[in-house]
């Protein structure tokens, strides 16, 4: 083994017996090697700084590097191997400002330099004041201000690169302690002193705090073919996963559509099946959920939480474009119209219940601009649930005066 490989190999906080990082450290030194960047890295993961030079490979066509038949991109790669072993995704990734290559830049040449990225957390979810009763004059509106109309031919709207900049521009949230427990029940000091602040206010009023925890499955997933459901909900226990259209057998970071039969399948739903491809590709990172396409063919996306994020109409339908991402559900936005809600009446939390559920089609769109103005005219889609804000919202529930008739997320 060359003497730099094993000095880098001594540096990384992954299994330092991996083969794998042992070959991903010398891909990358066999490409520093011709550009004149193997000082940096040396003097870059020795001092452990950032402010040390960008270390610069060239960006492949997909964005992806291969490694021993193992593809990821080569920023995550390498923060994995000697910041953070637990990385997830991408999406736990900021640059910092003085960085020149950022992979977000997307430029020719992208940055590895593990020091020149932040780790992005997200704080803790501020519990909910339920008050008992709610004032007779809000559960008398016969309209909730957070009603969302998904029956309506939507508007249409295609991912743009400012919707990543709207992204990478945001300033990063406080972090909660990386020592959290596996119930991941977003606990942290931000959220004991959101308690102690509310506990005055529960002291005066007849109200319930209701916290938000995280279940074991974060979302359930229904695939449709036009407006026949076919086969059983897809229970998501991994924080990413792959929806697409082959035939392997599915595990638990791999949802095949390929697999699910249906003796009276339409033929236009054949042939849209054959170019699902690769799918898109489901991220949930701190509270956040981002879509990305990862066919050769674009997907097609309904999510009120997103389309209230970027100033769209509630029932927009926003084109995902092959290669893009889109985040398509925020926790924290979320929570926000939450603690709004409940001021409004049971009503108002109970539409809530219309942001947790994102509709997503493959290959084929639907809205003003199409031929097909509804979601079950689609050949191929699915429905994904967000258990997490679901339950949150039954739990808001139980603890409001209910009208006439019994209703909840789940109905």
């Amino acid at each position: 083994m060359p003497s730099v490989v094993k000095e880098l190999l001594g540096w990384i906080k992954a299994d330092k017996e991996d083969k794998w990082s042992e070959k991903a450290i010398k891909s990358l030194v066999k490409k520093l090697r011709r550009n004149g960047g193997l000082n940096e890295l040396l003097n870059a993961i020795s001092t452990q700084s950032s402010a040390t030079k960008c270390i610069r490979i060239r960006r492949s066509l997909d964005g992806r590097l291969q490694v021993c038949q193992k593809k990821g991109l080569p920023h995550v790669i390498y923060c994995r191997l000697w910041r953070w072993p637990d990385l997830q995704s991408c999406y736990e990734l900021r640059a910092i400002e003085t960085c020149e290559y950022a992979f977000t830049l997307k430029k020719d040449e992208v940055c590895v330099n593990p020091y020149h990225y932040q780790r992005v957390e997200t704080p803790a979810l501020r519990p909910v004041l339920v008050p008992k009763v709610t004032p007779a004059a809000m559960q008398d509106n016969a309209i909730s201000p957070f009603s969302v109309n998904l029956d309506v031919v939507p508007n249409n709207e295609t991912y743009t690169p400012e919707l990543d900049r709207f992204h990478s521009e945001d300033s990063p949230p406080p972090s909660y302690p990386a020592s959290q427990d596996s119930s991941n029940s977003y606990m942290d000091h931000s959220f004991i002193d959101d308690c102690s602040e509310l506990s005055a206010d529960l002291a005066l009023t007849d109200a319930q705090l209701v916290t938000y925890t995280e279940p074991e499955n974060w979302c359930s997933i229904a695939y449709y073919e036009l407006n026949t459901r076919i086969g059983e909900y897809w229970n998501a226990f991994q924080p990413t996963l792959i929806i697409d259209g082959f035939t392997d057998p599915s595990n638990s970071e791999r949802f095949c559509l390929g697999l699910l039969s249906n003796v009276n399948r339409d033929p236009t739903v054949e042939m849209t099946r054959r170019e699902i491809g690769k799918g898109v590709r489901l991220c949930y990172v701190h509270g956040e959920v981002f879509a990305e396409c990862c066919s050769k063919h674009a997907v097609f996306v309904q999510s009120p939480n997103s389309n209230r994020r970027y100033g769209w109409h509630p029932a927009a339908v926003c084109k995902i474009p092959p290669g893009s991402s889109l985040r398509i559900f925020n926790s924290q936005e979320f929570a926000n119209l939450l603690s709004q809600s409940v001021t409004q009446g049971y009503e108002a939390v109970y539409h809530l219940s219309h942001m947790c559920i994102i509709r997503m089609s493959f290959v084929k769109g639907w809205g003003a601009q199409y031929k097909r103005q509804t979601v079950t005219s689609t050949p191929c889609w699915i429905e994904i649930r967000l258990n997490g804000p679901l339950h949150w919202l039954d739990k808001v529930l139980s603890q409001m005066d209910s009208p006439d008739r019994p209703i909840s997320s789940q109905s």
